[in-house]
C-alpha cells in the first residue's frame, strides 16, 4: 500500500471552499441539483454539502471536512448507484475525474471514477482491446467493477473485479492511498465485491482483452410464445461453451417510434448471445433458438466489441426505476414456470424487464486475486426491474417481490449489482466468515462510520 496525503482537519466550510478546485455547493445554490442528479429518475437524492471533486485531494479535503464536522460521506460518479445522502451528509460528485490511460503493449487501462464504459471502448477500440464492459457502456466503470461486474463476456473472461490491478482511493482518514493485489492488502481484496464502506475510489487500473470483435445480438420472439422459448432456452444455454453467454428477457417495450416497428408497444421475449470465437461455430450453438418461437426481429452478427449495447439493447437514457434480483443454483421447468406465471406476458405489470442470465464459466474462480465479489456459486442470475411510474406504478414492489417468490425454491444467494437489496438486507449475501472480515476491515479504516455503506442499485 502506498500513501500519496497526510490528513489535515478542518471545521470552516470557508477552508473546504478555497481547498477544493472543484464546485463546493449547498442547496441554496445554483446548480446543486444537477450536481446529484442521476440515471434513476424515482430518486431525488439530496444532501447538506456537494463536492464537486475533479481529483484525489479534493476528494480527501471533502471526507477531512465531514469528518471533522460529524457528516456523513457518500460517493456519486455516473449516477446510476444511490450514495449516502440527507441531512448531516457529505457527498462528493466524481464525475469530473474522467481521465484515461491506455497502455496498448501491457494491455491495461487507468481511468478516474468518473469514466464510463463508452468512454473506455472509445480508448481502446483503436487498438483492438476491450475491457469487460457490462450490458450497458452508459454506466461507469468504478461502481460497477467495485460490485463484481458482470459482463456478457463474463463466462469466458470472469468479473471485471477479477482483473483490476491497483485501486486509488480516498480512505475515511482522508488520505490518498493506492492498494493492490501485490501487497496482500485486505483493503483491495474487500473493495472488490464489498464495494461501500471502504474508502472513495478515484481511479482503478485494469487489464485489457484482445478482443476486438464478438459474434453477438438477440433474437426477438412474440410474447405468446413464451413458455416454449423460455423451456428450450432452460436447456439449451446450460449447454453452451465458456465463449459463450446468453441471457433470457421478458421485455414490456414502449410505444417508442426509435424501436423498430415490430417491437413498438409489444411484449416480446428476447434470447441474448455473444460468443467470443469463430463466428461461424458461434452461429451453430445459436442454431437450436432460432426455431423456438415466431421471431419478431433478429439482430445478430459479427460486432466490433465497441458496439456490445447492442446485444441487451438496455435504456440509454435516465429513467425512474426500482429492481431485485437473486441467484440461482439451478433452474428447474417449476422455476420457469412459476416465473411466468409471476411476470409472463399475459400479467398487467409494471416490470418493464424481466430477465435470467447465464453464470458459470471463469465466473465460478477469480481471475487475477482473491476478492469479496459475490455469487460465484451461482448458475443463473434473475433481474427484474420495474417502472414506478404510470398507472401501475405503485404495485412495483409488490411485482417485484413476486418475481423473487416465484424462484425462492432454488434461490441461492445474490449479485451486489443486482440485488436491488437495503444495505441491511445484503449482508447475508456473504458467508459469515466473510462477512465477518468486510465487517473487520471497515471497522479498521472508519471508526467512525464516516463512510457507512449506502443502498445499492443496478450498475451492471
Amino acid at each position: 500500500m502506498s500513501i500519496t496525503s497526510e490528513p489535515i482537519d478542518f471545521t470552516d466550510f470557508d477552508a473546504l471552499l478555497s481547498s477544493v478546485s472543484g464546485p463546493v455547493l449547498t442547496p441554496a445554490d445554483e446548480g446543486y441539483a444537477a450536481e446529484l442528479a442521476g440515471f434513476n429518475l424515482a430518486a431525488i437524492p439530496a444532501a447538506q454539502v456537494v463536492v464537486g471533486a475533479a481529483c484525489a485531494e479534493d476528494v480527501a479535503s471533502a471526507i477531512r471536512y465531514a469528518r471533522s464536522n460529524g457528516l456523513r460521506v457518500g460517493a456519486r460518479a455516473t449516477g446510476h448507484g444511490m450514495p449516502i445522502e440527507g441531512r448531516g451528509t457529505v457527498v462528493i460528485s466524481t464525475s469530473r475525474m474522467t481521465g484515461i490511460t491506455v497502455d496498448p503493449v501491457a494491455r491495461t487501462a487507468r481511468v478516474g471514477a468518473g469514466v464510463r464504459w463508452r468512454d473506455v471502448a472509445a480508448a481502446t477500440a483503436p487498438h483492438g482491446l476491450t475491457g469487460l464492459v457490462g450490458s450497458s457502456s452508459s454506466v461507469g466503470v468504478v461502481g460497477y467493477t467495485l460490485g463484481g461486474g458482470l459482463s456478457p463476456l463474463g463466462r469466458r473472461f470472469g468479473y471485471a473485479a477479477d482483473h483490476v490491478r491497483s485501486i486509488e482511493l480516498v480512505t475515511a482518514d482522508g488520505i490518498v492511498r493506492t492498494v493492490d493485489a501485490s501487497a496482500g492488502s485486505d483493503l483491495f481484496w474487500a473493495l472488490l465485491g464489498g464495494r461501500d464502506g471502504f474508502g472513495i475510489v478515484t481511479a482503478l487500473e485494469f487489464d485489457l482483452f484482445d478482443q476486438p470483435t464478438v459474434y453477438g445480438g438477440g433474437i426477438f420472439f412474440a410474447g405468446s410464445a413464451a413458455a416454449d422459448v423460455a423451456h428450450a432456452w432452460r436447456e439449451w444455454a446450460p449447454t453452451l461453451p465458456e465463449e459463450a453467454g446468453t441471457s433470457l428477457a421478458i421485455l414490456r417495450l414502449p410505444p417508442d417510434p426509435d424501436l423498430p416497428a415490430p417491437l413498438q408497444g409489444q411484449t416480446v421475449v428476447h434470447v441474448r448471445y455473444t460468443h467470443t470465437g469463430d463466428a461461424a461455430a458461434a452461429a451453430a450453438l445459436l442454431a437450436p433458438m432460432r426455431s423456438a418461437g415466431p421471431v419478431l426481429l433478429e439482430n445478430i452478427d459479427v460486432l466490433p466489441t465497441v458496439a456490445l449495447d447492442a446485444v441487451h439493447m438496455d435504456p440509454p437514457g435516465p429513467m425512474p426505476s426500482a429492481d431485485r434480483g437473486c441467484t440461482l443454483t439451478d433452474l428447474p421447468a417449476s422455476a420457469i414456470d412459476a416465473l411466468l406465471a409471476a411476470a409472463g406476458p399475459q400479467v398487467a405489470s409494471p416490470l418493464a424487464i424481466v430477465e435470467i442470465r447465464l453464470l458459470g464459466g471463469r465466473l465460478r474462480r477469480p481471475q487475477r486475486a482473491p476478492n469479496a465479489v459475490t455469487g460465484r456459486d451461482g448458475a443463473f442470475c434473475v433481474l427484474a426491474i420495474g417502472v414506478p411510474a404510470g398507472p401501475l406504478g405503485d404495485q412495483v414492489g409488490h411485482h417485484l417481490a413476486a418475481v423473487i417468490e416465484a424462484v425462492a425454491s432454488c434461490s441461492g444467494g445474490a449479485l451486489l449489482n443486482f440485488c436491488g437489496r437495503s444495505a441491511a438486507e445484503r449482508n447475508s449475501m456473504w458467508p459469515a466468515d466473510q462477512r465477518m472480515r468486510l465487517e473487520t476491515i471497515r471497522r479498521r479504516h472508519d471508526q467512525a462510520g464516516v463512510l457507512q455503506p449506502g443502498d445499492p442499485t443496478n450498475v451492471g
